[in-house]
């Protein structure tokens, strides 16, 4: 059995209305580093998961013990769509919370020339996703294409992957992947 440590973290965080930056100024950690745990990018250490719940407050016995409701909310207007991107990408998820979730999906935007970065994404999973609107290079292993509207993708997420606005207008995806990776 495997503990989303990243969801409950978020999770509790958001429960005790707390910002990364505050609980991390808490824990005397840095803000990446909640980042990354919540996106179960990294996983801390006991030690430096404890100073980070103490930031909350919360023991370990019980952020492992408690159970989170489900969401149960089945719709969502527009303006209710959480953005977790920055800067020139716009990431709009559906659902506050995904703990105990395993499907993402996402409004994505990214202006002209926007890009994910040189250093490929690789996590565990799925995704896939159909342009709305402008053009999208796409890089998994090494095939690339340019996608527009109306054009999808899907791929193993373990690949090597990399997103890239091209064009003068922005584009506009929704995706979805398997399991949460922000």
């Amino acid at each position: 059995m495997s503990v989303d440590i990243g969801n409950r973290l978020r999770y509790l965080r958001l429960a005790h209305n707390l910002s990364q930056r505050e609980l991390a100024k808490r824990a005397g950690v840095t803000n990446s580093t909640i980042s990354l745990i919540e996106s179960n990018a990294s996983n801390p250490s006991v030690g430096a998961l404890k100073r980070i719940l103490d930031g909350i407050p919360i023991g370990l016995a019980e952020f492992f013990a408690f159970e989170p409701e489900r969401p149960k909310k089945a719709f969502y207007a527009a303006e209710e769509l959480v953005e977790i991107g920055k800067g020139p990408i716009s990431y709009r998820q559906v659902g506050d919370n995904l703990f105990g979730r395993s499907l993402q999906m996402l409004k994505e935007c990214y202006q002209p020339g926007a890009d994910t970065g040189k250093v490929p994404l690789v996590h565990d999973g799925e995704e896939g996703g159909i342009v709305l609107s402008g053009r999208i290079e796409i890089t998994v292993d090494d095939e690339r294409r340019i996608l527009g509207p109306g054009d999808a993708y899907y791929f193993e997420s373990r690949r090597p992957h990399r997103f890239r606005c091209v064009g003068p207008v922005p584009c506009e995806v929704i995706s979805a992947c398997t399991p949460p990776s922000f």
